[in-house]
């Protein structure tokens, strides 16, 4: 018997069975959306972090730690840094950075907390000074109207991230977002701010004036302190995303760390900077030193190696590579515990599948033994029962892939695309393999069910059949 009359049989007694032959193929649907969609929010996730990792300088990205320089406010860990650090970063560390074999670049880079004023608020922020091709590289995304500060500037340029006001408290009071569930009425882009960088003196003045920075007097009578240099700085741009946008650098404000390093050296001319190396008298350094260098590798091939070399030079490093790596391996679990949930449903499908053939069997037990008898081989009868359950599997394919990029759409759009869970990425992503693959799986799915009833056909005695009523 030809494909083509194969086909046509089974395609004909699939319609004359419209009813059963529809609920049928609804199952092998809802088993499909649910592998689809429960997969897509796994790998909706692995996007968001893809994305992550291109804004923290990609998978060539190698962040070299020294010997502790900086104030930072926050520290952040994900316990993937090697080494012990017996060296500061210096400047004479970036240049034997930049020489090393497989360096595309090697720039510092300096984190340290400050005081940022506005009107009649201030806040803590965590200043983390780039160099220009470094912040190109961290891919932020703005808002409109911003731009990148520049470099060497008279008055520094700030990039203030999303989640920074958060950070801010009213004089006097005291009282910030964290109390009253509002903003400060501060319109970064325009109103003026100060920085300053001498934290301690500010507040010391502060407390010796009234405490006005805290909210209340001491009433101590505290010889009046003189109040640091305030900074005249301007916001080039803010970080896009409101308070339930995460990303790696919403905490930060971000500059051009030779204006920061220019103007540390003059506020503390003579004097110890704040987190700078010192003697065990408390004399600095000559040399001024970074939190981090910020080294990208000419491969991804070579980055392995090259971490290596840098920690045998007495730094401590860490890699996106090693992240990624590791939340492979997570998303990878959470994609199968998800994509299982999902089969349970398409399962169920294959016992519906496999139903409906052996009712099929039963119902045309005379027309199997007709075509027995007309010559009509084993191996065709079996053919046509499995063309029947592929049919069933791949219709339900399609019909379960359309489903699922319409939840899909509907789940992103309810999500604000990610935003809702700090994600950077539509929360459910279906790519094209995933669409091919369930495919295959409902048609694979829908022949192992027809496969038995198949099976039970080609046995069937044709004068036995011939007589069933």
């Amino acid at each position: 018997m030809r494909w083509i009359d194969l086909l046509r049989m089974s395609s004909g007694n699939l319609k004359r069975r419209k009813l059963r032959t529809f609920l049928t193929i609804l199952g092998v649907v809802i088993g499909t959306a649910s592998i689809v969609v429960m997969i897509s929010l796994g790998l909706g996730m692995q996007q968001s972090m893809y994305q992550q990792i291109e804004r923290s300088g990609g998978m060539t990205a190698i962040t070299v730690t020294g010997q502790e320089a900086g104030n930072s406010m926050y520290y952040f860990s994900d316990g993937s840094e090697q080494g012990e650090a017996t060296k500061y970063v210096t400047d004479d560390t970036i240049k034997e950075l930049q020489e090393l074999e497989h360096v595309k670049s090697a720039t510092p880079s300096l984190t340290m907390s400050s005081i940022l004023l506005s009107g009649k608020y201030y806040g803590y922020i965590q200043l983390v000074g780039l160099t220009p091709d470094e912040l190109e590289r961290q891919n932020m995304k703005l808002v409109e109207g911003s731009r990148m500060p520049e470099e060497n500037a008279a008055n520094l340029d700030l990039v203030i991230g999303n989640f920074v006001p958060m950070d801010f408290y009213e004089k006097g009071s005291g009282r910030g977002y964290w109390e009253t569930q509002e903003l400060p009425d501060i319109d970064f882009m325009k109103d003026p701010m100060f920085l300053v960088l001498d934290q301690s003196a500010y507040f010391d003045s502060q407390q010796s004036s009234g405490g006005s920075a805290f909210g209340g007097d001491d009433g101590s009578g505290n010889t009046q302190v003189k109040a640091p240099k305030k900074y005249v700085v301007h916001a080039s741009g803010m970080l896009d995303g409101g308070l339930e946008t995460y990303n790696s650098g919403s905490y930060n404000v971000y500059c051009d760390v030779w204006t920061l390093k220019s103007m540390l050296q003059k506020e503390y001319r003579g004097k110890a900077i704040p987190g700078q190396p010192t003697t065990q008298t408390g004399k600095p350094y000559k040399f001024f030193a970074y939190t981090n260098a910020m080294v990208q590798a000419d491969d991804i091939d070579n980055v392995e190696g090259l971490s290596a070399a840098i920690q045998d030079m007495g730094y401590r490093v860490s890699t996106n590579a090693e992240y990624l790596q590791s939340a492979q391996k997570e998303f990878a679990m959470v994609e199968a515990v998800l994509g299982g949930i999902g089969a349970v449903s398409l399962f169920v499908a294959a016992i519906g599948i496999a139903n409906t053939m052996m009712m099929s069997i039963y119902e045309r037990t005379k027309e199997i033994g007709v075509i027995k008898v007309l010559g009509c081989s084993l191996r065709n009868i079996k053919q046509m029962f499995l063309l029947e359950a592929a049919f069933i599997g791949f219709i339900g394919g399609v019909l379960g892939n359309l489903l699922s990029f319409l939840l899909s759409f509907g789940i992103n759009v309810v999500t604000g695309h990610g935003s809702a869970m700090g994600l950077d990425s539509n929360i459910s992503y279906i790519p094209v393999w995933l669409v091919m693959a369930s495919m295959g799986f409902a048609v694979l799915v829908g022949m192992v069910a027809g496969y038995f009833p198949a099976l039970r056909a080609m046995k069937l005695s044709p004068l036995a059949a011939i007589r069933n009523e």
